[in-house]
């Protein structure tokens, strides 16, 4: 197919505040109100973000990502999520595109290394690995806490926020 043909990847680009209520939307959207009882959004309320990434296509984000400053036991590192892909664009690799964005920015500014609560199958590309000695402050799968050693190896002890 010509390049001038072929269909164009959503772009991948750094939060603006002006994206912030779109991207509270699609939050929404994908994970619905019972995501506001979960241990990982107890780490993210209160809090602002490090960093964010959202894909646009013709303006419009149609998806995110997040990265919240957190600390294992004395490690300070970065807690990845909520990845939220509107629902037309879930199989077009956007959600892996946005992790790579987070992962690149977190190499790029020294962390530690990167912790997330998610799906094991799809997390390991990344070189996720779980992260058995990490405590969550509240109940969460222990085989879906996953760590991503960027400076340092897993990290034991308790998260909380930075």
């Amino acid at each position: 197919m010509p390049a001038a043909l072929a269909p164009s990847l959503p772009s991948i680009q750094p939060e603006t505040p002006f994206d912030a209520s779109a991207v509270d939307a699609l939050v929404l959207v994908a994970f619905g109100p019972g995501r506001f009882a979960k241990t990982a959004e107890r780490l993210r309320e209160d809090s602002r973000p490090a960093a964010g990434f959202v894909a646009r296509e013709g303006g419009r984000v149609i998806g995110s990502v997040r990265l919240w400053p957190i600390r294992v036991g004395e490690t300070e590192a970065l807690f990845l999520g909520p990845i939220a892909v509107a629902a037309e664009a879930r199989k077009g690799g956007v959600g892996a595109r946005l992790v790579e964005a987070c992962l690149s920015h977190a190499r790029e500014i020294g962390a530690a290394g990167v912790l997330l609560v998610g799906d094991p199958p799809f997390f390991a590309r990344f070189g996720f690995r779980g992260a058995a000695d990490v405590r969550l402050p509240g109940p969460v799968e222990p085989g879906r806490v996953m760590w991503l050693p960027l400076n340092e190896s897993a990290p034991a002890g308790l998260v909380r926020r930075d």
